[in-house]
């Protein structure tokens, strides 16, 4: 699993505001680029506006602990990038013999088709949060 703390900022129809608490993953070690447990810190502290979570029962001012697991977020990643890249290629290639522009053109649809396909089945990964401590 991949854990951050967040803060709640705020409570609308059911949806709760959250920002990030730490912004420097664990800090265990030297090797904090290259981490993938920091990375869900690293996407919440570049977030310049609050990112919404699908939980009612969260209070402004609580902080909780978002956790992603590894599984789902590679399985969201290659829908996301393998598939529309994929197809790209594929109709590039299949329409090669219609010239430069019929292989760009043939790129631009089969990446577009991917990015559409990708949307559909990709879907959201799972996110498990654990209650913190009160403000």
């Amino acid at each position: 699993m991949i854990e951050t703390r967040v803060r709640v900022l705020r409570q609308a129809d059911g949806v709760s505001f959250v920002e990030a608490t730490e912004h420097n993953g664990c800090g265990a070690c030297a090797s904090q680029e290259s981490c993938g447990i920091s990375g869900l810190g690293r996407f919440f502290s570049r977030r310049h506006q609050p990112v919404p979570l699908a939980c009612g029962d969260l209070r402004p001012g609580q902080e909780v602990t978002v956790a992603v697991a590894e599984a789902d977020l590679l399985k969201v990643g290659l829908w996301a990038y393998l598939l529309p890249v994929t197809l790209a290629v594929t109709a590039a290639a299949a329409a090669a013999g219609l010239g430069d522009a019929g292989a760009a053109a043939g790129a631009g649809l089969g990446l577009a088709a991917g990015l559409l396909l990708a949307r559909r089945f990709a879907g959201t990964p799972k996110i498990s949060i654990t209650s913190g401590e009160q403000p």
